[in-house]
């Protein structure tokens, strides 16, 4: 069985619009439940890449993501804790390149988590060099909530100041570990 399909493992993950505390919520939730956090691939590969993402850089980020996350979940111990995952691919894809390889979408859903967190936009924007959507947030964050609707996925609303949406991040989880 492939790790990320463990029946023991739930994995919840954070996603949303650029700079809204994602990659930080996702370290201080993992460092809360004790439980490690998988890394968004895309951001090591744009890095490495050294240019603009180009609409055949999706195939290699959608298997890398997938890689990382099988790895993480091979290892874990009832929760995994995501800094993103295939959602994401999608949206960006679609959003930049106006289509989405059908294969990305469709493992997307397959692999799809037991729990999303959307974050909301309303926290400051930073920008860091990767980012370019500070302008275009209420479009993105809408895009990233009707795709995780269009692919059925469980979704919570996580809005307000840090310290609220982790809060709000650790009730959401504790409630789906007790469910």
């Amino acid at each position: 069985m492939d790790p990320i399909f463990r029946t023991d493992l739930k994995r919840v993950v954070l996603t949303g619009s650029e700079s809204v505390g994602k990659t930080s919520l996702a370290r201080e939730l993992a460092l809360h439940f004790d439980v490690e956090c998988v890394p968004e691939f895309v951001r090591e590969y744009a890095a490495l890449k050294g240019a603009p993402l180009d609409f055949k850089d999706h195939g290699p980020i959608a298997r890398g993501q997938i890689a990382i996350e099988d790895e993480y979940a091979a290892r874990a111990n009832k929760l995994l804790i995501q800094d993103t995952d295939l959602v994401s691919t999608v949206v960006y894809c679609d959003h930049y390149f106006g289509r989405c390889p059908q294969f990305i979408v469709d493992a997307a859903r397959e692999r799809r988590a037991h729990l999303y967190l959307l974050l909301d936009i309303d926290v400051a924007w930073v920008p860091d060099g990767i980012r370019d959507r500070g302008d275009r947030r209420d479009e993105m964050h809408a895009l990233f909530a009707s795709r995780l609707a269009e692919l059925g996925m469980s979704t919570e609303n996580i809005s307000g100041g840090f310290p609220a949406r982790f809060e709000a991040a650790v009730r959401a989880v504790e409630s789906l570990l007790a469910a």
